[in-house]
């Protein structure tokens, strides 16, 4: 594991310090998140709560064929706000890390730590990027594919639009970018901030500058982690969505290990 060259960042009275982290750090987290998750399995948990969220997804676009083109977005947009709903698997690390009892009841309790008003600050800053994002993807959407007749009457016919006329891979280039960019944002700003805020009281503003620094001062492997994060999330979807119930857990206890050696506890 790198831990050298620490860099200093003096915010909200303290300094901060974090590290340089290399690829072998990523593996590692990784695995460590495995171990956690086969310690603590988090599958029954996500169950419990993803499959109401794609069965009122499939009834609204059964019954509201106007918002087809708002459920890609709408899915791609959750991950934004996934480091929020991962506190729990954070709380759950750093108790099993520390030795303590990281039972199923302990999940939550990052709602009542010192650093839940963080939490819950943090929280609202993903919202503000989840909504700004909706935003712009209806935006482009009515910018291009909407001037297609008859492009919302039916998913086969949206289908169709989308990948049959100009306005729909204007649409799909477009909003492929802004979505990148978001992602971007989105990674820079909570790859340890969540973590950071479940494991010590401190406050928002401190909790995203750290992230951001540490993105700053490691680009290339947290860019990596970005796409390691991308592809287990694909591939977990690829079995009707089946494997996020053991990659979101993974994801989350992996973050927790990446925080751990990106920054000087």
């Amino acid at each position: 594991m790198a831990m050298a060259h620490p860099s200093q960042a003096a915010s909200a009275g303290k300094d901060i310090s974090v590290r340089t982290i290399t690829f072998d750090d990523l593996r590692i987290a990784l695995r460590q998140g495995w171990d956690d998750f086969l310690a603590k399995r988090g599958d029954l948990l996500f169950i419990g709560f993803i499959y109401p969220i794609i069965v009122a997804l499939a009834i609204m676009s059964a019954s509201q064929m106007s918002i087809l083109p708002l459920i890609f977005p709408l899915v791609a947009g959750a991950i934004l706000l996934g480091p929020a709903f991962a506190s729990g698997f954070y709380e759950l690390a750093r108790r099993r890390e520390a030795g303590l009892d990281a039972r199923w009841r302990h999940f939550l309790d990052v709602i009542r730590k010192p650093g839940g008003s963080a939490l819950f600050d943090l929280t609202c800053v993903l919202a503000l990027l989840f909504m700004a994002w909706m935003a712009a993807a209806w935006f482009i959407y009515h910018a291009t594919l909407e001037n297609v007749p008859g492009s919302t009457s039916s998913p086969g016919a949206f289908l169709s639009a989308l990948f049959g006329t100009s306005q729909g891979w204007r649409m799909i280039v477009v909003g492929n970018l802004v979505g990148f960019g978001f992602a971007l944002l989105t990674l820079a700003v909570s790859v340890v901030s969540f973590p950071m805020a479940v494991d010590k009281p401190v406050n928002w503003g401190v909790a995203v500058r750290t992230s951001c620094r540490v993105a700053w001062h490691n680009p290339v492997t947290v860019a990596a982690w970005g796409l390691i994060v991308v592809a287990l999330l694909v591939l977990g979807a690829l079995p009707a969505l089946v494997g996020l119930a053991v990659v979101l857990p993974v994801l989350g206890y992996a973050t927790w290990h990446l925080y751990t050696r990106a920054v000087v506890r």
